[in-house]
């Protein structure tokens, strides 16, 4: 491995980790649940760099299936979050003089 390559892996590395424990720090203090949900996308999304990542760097393609699958989880992860947000905000707002409930 050249100097500049092993430059371009620690900075890699180091991104990685650092947005990963942001992340994490996001998920745990909050306030809202999508902010939860937001800071559980990027730490997913940064798992799957860091599979891209490992591929790269040793030239082979098994981690595909890895990185297919923790996509689908976030995206059905954030659709049920949506769904379950949505749900809550019509039930717990009130209706208005000559508003109609959307139910």
């Amino acid at each position: 491995m050249t100097v500049l390559s092993s430059i371009a892996v620690a900075f890699a590395v180091a991104g990685l980790t650092l947005t990963a424990l942001f992340t994490v720090i996001r998920i745990v203090r909050g306030p809202t649940i999508l902010d939860r949900m937001i800071a559980s996308d990027v730490l997913l999304t940064t798992l799957i760099l860091a599979v891209g990542t490992d591929m790269v760097l040793r030239n082979h393609v098994d981690g595909i299936p890895l990185m297919t699958a923790i996509a689908a989880t976030a995206v059905l992860a954030t659709i049920a979050v949506a769904r379950y947000v949505k749900r809550r905000t019509r039930t717990t707002l009130p209706v208005g003089p000559g508003e109609v409930p959307n139910d």
